[in-house]
């Protein structure tokens, strides 16, 4: 895979952009239903697209943006504004990965011409290869609705986000013999339906093998079991620029401890004026 970059030094900050290469695609991801794991992440920017993406195989410009960047205490805020305008910065910071936006609450339950003219209109204006809705058998109407429209759809079950009023919180799910069959049901209808993925986030581990052995497509885990066909984290989760995280999510980096440092030394040469130095100052030409 390549990752050469070229610098477009017209732009204030000199952004690399990548080399054009093929991106990956729908049917790609589709065909690796039991075989290499698909690595997804979110991405939010164009720069963060940019770092994660040659070693991703999928990037999601998810609803989690609304508490990732915007502070909102749920993802029930986000608007359909928001992540067209993040699904594009997505798309163009990348250059391998499928990106996938979600589609936020209230933009596609109503109906399934609803949620064609909320999802035609973010992949018109991201370049995105595909949505991503919450949902199971309530769902699946649309998901082949969209499907047949030329649009891919991935699916999300178990703990979804957007219902987290109903659900009464963000716990497991499927520890009741009820729930554990629901949630399972929800998946095959979801993927009869259509969907070319389904995310399956927040689950007890036996109820995810036997989605991931239930269904045809590719099932993407959240706190869910390492025999899933991908796995997906929250980037800012995964880089721990947070102080508190999911049980499920593995901290890989130190990212809030290592800002915090770089700003304590800055302000700390702002203060001593040791900073701007000679290296940064301009003088007159001779």
């Amino acid at each position: 895979m390549s990752t050469t970059f070229t610098i477009d030094t017209a732009t204030s900050r000199a952004t690399p952009t990548p080399a054009p290469m093929k991106r990956l695609t729908v049917p790609a991801i589709q065909a690796r239903k039991g075989g290499e794991p698909i690595v997804m992440l979110t991405a939010y920017t164009a720069r963060m697209a940019q770092l994660l993406d040659a070693q991703c195989d999928m990037l999601l410009v998810g609803d989690s943006l609304g508490q990732v960047i915007y502070g909102l205490p749920s993802t029930l805020p986000v608007t359909l504004d928001m992540m067209c305008a993040h699904g594009a910065a997505v798309v163009r910071g990348s250059y391998h990965a499928v990106v996938i936006v979600d589609m936020p609450f209230g933009s596609y339950e109503g109906s399934p011409e609803q949620a064609f003219a909320s999802a035609s209109r973010i992949m018109a204006e991201t370049g995105a290869a595909g949505v991503k809705l919450e949902g199971g058998e309530a769902m699946a109407e649309t998901v082949a609705f969209l499907s047949r429209r030329g649009i891919p759809v991935c699916g999300h079950v178990g703990l979804t986000p957007q219902a987290v009023n109903a659900l009464g919180g963000y716990g497991a799910r499927g520890r009741s013999d009820a729930e554990h069959a629901k949630i399972l049901s929800d998946a095959k209808a979801v993927a009869e339906a259509g969907a070319f993925a389904i995310v399956a986030e927040g689950v007890i581990e036996p109820l995810a093998k036997e989605i991931v052995a239930g269904v045809g497509c590719p099932v993407i885990g959240i706190g869910a079991s390492a025999e899933c066909d991908g796995q997906v984290l929250v980037t800012e989760d995964m880089l721990g620029l947070f102080e508190r995280t999911p049980r499920f999510v593995k901290t890989y980096e130190d990212m809030a401890g290592r800002i915090s440092a770089a700003v304590a030394a800055y302000a700390g040469e702002v203060r001593s004026r040791s900073f701007p130095g000679p290296e940064q100052v301009y003088r007159p030409k001779a």
